[in-house]
């Protein structure tokens, strides 16, 4: 018996490869299949199963795709209501897979389909429980998504469902089976998941809140439910591609690969009002881009900061990369269902450049300088981490707009002022300059290194005080 975890760090997602004696089952894959394909090919190995856990809301499954080259069946616990065709398993029932099976442990509440799937060995032993979004590692899938489909499937509702699952279906089994979860820290799909990617029954007995055997439903239902931030945008779109059906990725790949020469990428951003979206290092970016590009590097989280910040799944989309990236930012961009990349400028920047047209940069200074402005006279700095970043420690004057809601923070910003802007890192604080840039703020400065190089000078005033916050 084989288990395999194809860990996917951009997405914090953990799908699961599980072989036995030439049979394989392969969980909550991503859109692109050649890494099962390929997996199954070098053992010989038959791909009998696509086991989903539930209908995803971060990420577009690789199902359809995998199931249409492959033949082998697309499985959904009990309530799952799809456009094609699945195989619908009952709770307690168990699939063969080679010499060892597979029984399905229906656990709603993070979703009303949400399942675990239970494997045993050769001898009947339970070994792993593949968990999807219902338990995490150090925290349990957050209750309030499957809102945004049904409206009577409060947070409430689903967080009593959610602990009914874990104390009838999970706690009950052995406690040296292994845990694998869906997702790891950095998902949003939980409010504080751990660092680690595994773990025993009995170590999350041990440390996570959830699975406390004093714990109550009442305090369960408020713990779970509090403190919740507002779901991305994206989120219902992913769960209707996924449960509606897509395009085959082949064909997104196929047309996002179109090599596009200045005058062919200017004329098609002019026709179709499609995006600029610049995927290379923000450091790289603000030394010289297109005008209306908005930067989101293919170094860090492109796949989730793009679908939040694109409010349309179907916006026309036209790439900017370093030489040889285009298929990867195509690629991570389909998988939050981002799908309609239409070409990509060939010989990037420089040819633009070359071509005779117009680059537009945005100026970035060190926190050094950036404590030398400040001892001056008072600027406008901005601190675009989330709100808890920002409670626990921030520059004294700054105001915090997060990224995530730039756009419902617009009224709070004027044109014509100059803004000093920071992340933890750069990253983020980048994207935020770009999108300000195509909306027609010029006087945008970022600071290099974010809160991590502030900190470091030692000559910025930190607070955690909020009431400093304008």
């Amino acid at each position: 018996m084989l288990i395999e975890q194809i860990y996917t760090g951009c997405l914090a997602q953990g799908a699961y490869y599980i072989e036995s004696n030439g049979e394989a089952a392969v969980i909550d894959p991503l859109r692109e299949t050649a890494p099962y394909l390929q997996r199954a090919a070098r053992s010989g190995a038959t791909i009998k199963y696509i086991l989903e856990t539930h209908f995803h809301a971060d990420f577009v499954s690789g199902h359809l795709d995998l199931s249409r080259k492959t033949g082998a069946a697309i499985v959904y616990g009990p309530n799952a209501q799809a456009s094609f065709s699945f195989m619908a398993v009952r709770d307690g029932q168990e699939l063969s897979l080679g010499h060892c099976s597979i029984r399905i442990l229906h656990t709603p509440g993070h979703t009303m389909e949400s399942t675990c799937y239970l494997l045993k060995d050769e001898k009947g032993h339970e070994r792993a429980l593949f968990t999807g979004d219902t338990l995490f590692i150090n925290d349990v899938g957050r209750p309030d998504l499957a809102q945004k489909i049904d409206a009577e499937l409060t947070p409430e509702k689903l967080a009593g469902y959610l602990y009914d699952s874990l104390r009838n279906k999970i706690m009950p089994l052995r406690d040296d089976i292994v845990i694998y979860p869906g997702h790891g820290a950095g998902s949003a799909c939980g409010k504080n998941l751990g660092i680690e990617r595994t773990d025993t029954l009995r170590g999350q007995k041990r440390h996570n809140y959830a699975l406390k055997a004093d714990l109550s439903k009442e305090d369960f239902i408020q713990q779970v439910t509090s403190g919740l931030t507002p779901p991305p945008a994206y989120f219902p779109g992913n769960v209707l591609m996924n449960k509606q059906g897509y395009e085959p990725f082949e064909k997104v790949l196929s047309r996002g690969q179109q090599g596009l020469d200045p005058a062919a990428f200017e004329a098609a951003f002019r026709e179709t009002e499609a995006l600029i979206l610049d995927t290379r290092a923000a450091a790289v970016f603000s030394e010289g881009f297109i005008p209306h590009s908005i930067n989101i590097g293919l170094g860090g989280d492109l796949a989730p900061w793009s679908a939040t910040l694109i409010p349309d799944l179907n916006q026309p989309i036209l790439l900017v990369t370093d030489e040889g990236s285009e298929e990867e930012s195509i690629t991570r961009l389909a998988r939050v269902g981002l799908d309609h990349c239409i070409g990509y400028l060939k010989g990037g920047a420089k040819a633009w450049k070359d071509a005779g047209k117009r680059l537009d940069r945005i100026n970035s200074i060190s926190a050094k300088e950036l404590a030398v402005i400040m001892s001056i006279a008072p600027i406008h700095l901005l601190d675009v981490r989330r709100s808890f970043e920002f409670l626990a420690e921030h520059a004294i004057h700054a105001d915090n707009i997060p990224l995530e809601y730039i756009n419902d923070n617009m009224h709070r910003l004027h044109p014509d002022r100059t803004y000093y802007v920071y992340c933890a890192g750069g990253y983020r604080s980048m994207i935020f300059c770009s999108i300000l840039r195509a909306r027609g703020f010029h006087d945008l400065i970022n600071i290099e290194g974010g809160f991590k190089a502030i900190r470091e000078t030692g000559k910025i005033c930190i607070t955690n005080d909020v009431s400093v916050h304008h």
